[in-house]
């Protein structure tokens, strides 16, 4: 199958029946993303300035400038191999980087904006990171833990010298002070392309390696889920998911450019409904990725396609269940509009999802996407279940590359995701119906799924510890009508001196700065005593049972 164009199959039964991933000998995202379209001076991004401009990027642009910025990484030392951090939100220098890191065969590790300094640190030293292009607004966070990450050697800051102080580079000054024709180097689908970071219920977040096979997977789901439809030069993407999560970096970002399409990038601290209306319009935008809380967000808006001049095909969205409430609002609301919830891990790709293939029905996660088979496993025992049991969904593929390769140094915890006989297994609890829908039911583990974000209940335990009145501290979540699931803490005092609303804050103000500003504690209770068990940890399960 050639990787420059997508199959199209007639019906969902001939697709599963005749897909293979065949993936190509040789492949590197920057030349597949920028150059094997046959028009490259089409727009790839249109960006919109925070103070209200527009920029405007071809794929020879970004070719250009991508090339210029491996230039100076190669000069810095950056190698084959070597890690290098993007802390960037939606702006164009995110994908530049990422480009002439694979231009290089350096190693993406992309990070969000919204990280607070034990966060950011921790990634960027557990992954060794030997370089890192940051945003101005997490500058000084880099600067304050820089000391932490031995191996780190270069900050380079988005802007030029007169804007950029210290020891870090300038990014728009390293452009221009190297030229572009850098040789690309010889990449396969088996070469590493990014360390991504996932959040567990025990234990600090886990890196998670990919090779370049992660993209074309991606791109492959996004055929799916985008309904067949990212046409080069028709197709218009937008998402106002931070390009540092999967969903919004490969399966929309990296899949509309491997497509041929355009992206909108418009990066924003929040999410208005009205303001995302009206991007919409102005751009045309055709194919838009809305996490769940942005989808339900919308729904406060009246009658849109009267107020705005829309060009809305379809709506893709993942990253917790969307309810029926949603999908029957969409229904309603607009004329000829599809909303497509799709599911994927960090680790597996994006293998179950709904499409135009087959009838939608809400609430559900659709059905394994082509190129999957799944499995219900018994939690126990391993075992496959029947339909309309519950267990845990296990996963596999014919190529096992557009899986993830590793645990970022923890083989225990990379073995351990997958069955003796090579099924992978998520952690989700589903039932399959007897037509081949998936149902989700709940994690198998504490994870707390929050807007669309995994958070890792021991990472916020342990940053409100850091408060000096906190002597101990369970984090759950609690069901949110906006968010899916809120995070709820209880929190046992060091003392009886403490003025309740003072304290909350103060936790919720420290979780944001140590953590990220979706982490901290929405709802904080305090109580006398912690239900713990025998070897002392604290027990969730009963702390979820007194909601």
């Amino acid at each position: 199958m050639p990787w420059t164009v997508m199959p199209t199959f007639e019906s969902y039964a001939q697709a599963r029946e005749a897909f293979s991933w065949d993936l190509p000998d040789e492949f590197n995202p920057a030349v597949d993303f920028l150059r094997k379209h046959e028009d490259t001076s089409r727009t790839a991004l249109r960006y919109e300035t925070p103070d209200g401009g527009l920029e405007t990027y071809s794929f020879d642009d970004l070719d250009d400038r991508s090339d210029r910025l491996a230039a100076a990484l190669a000069d810095f030392g950056v190698d084959a191999g070597d890690r290098v951090g993007v802390v960037v939100p939606q702006k164009p220098q995110n994908p530049i980087t990422h480009l002439a890191n694979w231009k290089l065969g350096a190693v993406s590790v992309p990070l969000t904006v919204l990280f607070g300094r034990d966060a950011l640190q921790y990634r960027l030293a557990d992954s060794e990171a030997t370089a890192v292009v940051v945003d101005p607004d997490v500058r000084e966070t880099v600067e304050e833990i820089r000391g932490e990450c031995p191996a780190l050697e270069h900050v380079i800051e988005l802007g030029t010298t007169d804007a950029v102080s210290g020891e870090a580079h300038a990014f728009e000054d390293l452009l221009e002070s190297y030229e572009p024709g850098i040789d690309v180097y010889d990449a396969t689908p088996e070469t590493p392309t990014a360390i991504m970071y996932t959040s567990g219920s025990t234990g600090p977040p886990k890196g998670v390696r990919h090779s370049h096979a992660l993209w074309l997977g991606r791109a492959a789901a996004a055929y799916n889920y985008f309904d067949r439809g990212l046409e080069p030069g028709e197709t218009t993407v937008w998402t106002p998911a931070d390009w540092a999560w999967g969903a919004a970096l490969g399966g929309t970002l990296f899949a509309a450019w491997h497509h041929g399409c355009t992206v909108v990038g418009w990066p924003r601290d929040g999410f208005d409904p009205e303001d995302a209306y009206d991007l919409m319009a102005r751009h045309d935008v055709t194919k838009a990725f809305m996490p769940p809380t942005a989808l339900r967000m919308l729904t406060a808006v009246d009658d849109p396609e009267a107020q705005y001049d829309l060009s809305l095909e379809t709506f893709a969205s993942a990253g917790e269940p969307l309810t029926s409430e949603v999908v029957d609002w969409v229904e309603e609301t607009f004329a000829d509009v599809a909303i497509n919830e799709f599911y994927g891990q960090t680790e597996l790709n994006l293998v179950v999802g709904n499409s135009s293939w087959y009838e939608t029905r809400p609430g559900s996660m659709g059905k394994p996407l082509p190129g999957y088979e799944v499995r219900v496993l018994d939690p126990e025992t391993r075992e496959p279940l029947g339909r309309g049991e519950i267990g845990e969904l296990a996963v596999t593929s014919d190529d096992r590359r557009v899986f993830f390769d590793e645990y970022w140094k923890l083989p225990e915890k990379t073995a351990n995701k997958r069955t003796e006989d090579g099924w992978f297994l998520t952690g989700d609890l589903v039932e399959r119906d007897d037509d081949g829908y998936l149902w989700f039911h709940s994690r198998t583990d504490d994870v707390i799924l929050t807007s669309g974000y995994r958070v890792g209940p021991m990472e916020v335990e342990e940053a409100i510890l850091h408060h000096s009145d906190a002597e101990q501290a369970g984090v759950v979540g609690v069901p949110d009508e906006t968010r899916g699931e809120a995070i709820k803490a209880y929190v046992q005092p060091a003392t009886d001196d403490y003025d309740p609303d003072t304290l909350r804050e103060e936790i919720r103000d420290l979780v944001r700065d140590r953590l990220a500003e979706y982490e901290y504690p929405q709802h904080v209770a305090f109580v006398d005593e912690l239900p713990t068990t025998t070897t002392g940890k604290i027990q969730r399960r009963s702390l979820r049972e007194r909601e």
